[in-house]
């Protein structure tokens, strides 16, 4: 899995570089604004809960699929890469749900 993240997150901070939006999804949607591309990771949250409850295996693979690629497309904007995603799980990890969700400021 990491390797299939890290060659998305790699052409994803190439098409934002090149900011090409004829010619690239990644560049046409960062151009409409990191707005638009969070309503986008939304919307593809809402279709993954929908195929979990509805469809089958293959529709909710599908979906997933797409809400990383926007996860993807909306960190880089932030200029957050996967590896920082990586060393946060890294840090909760041996810690339990209950005890971590508590212990971030209100």
């Amino acid at each position: 899995m990491g390797g299939a993240l890290a060659r998305l997150e790699a052409v994803v901070k190439d098409r934002l570089a090149a900011n090409d939006a004829g010619a690239s999804y990644v560049a046409s949607l960062a151009a409409k604004g990191r707005g638009k591309i969070a309503q986008k990771l939304g919307e593809e949250a809402t279709e993954t809960i929908i195929a979990a409850l509805t469809e089958d295996d293959a529709a909710l693979t599908g979906e997933a699929a797409d809400l990383i690629f926007h996860l993807t497309v909306l960190l880089a904007d932030r200029g957050i890469a996967w590896g920082d995603v990586a060393a946060e799980l890294g840090r909760r990890h041996g810690t339990s749900g209950h005890a971590e969700k508590a212990s971030r400021p209100q």
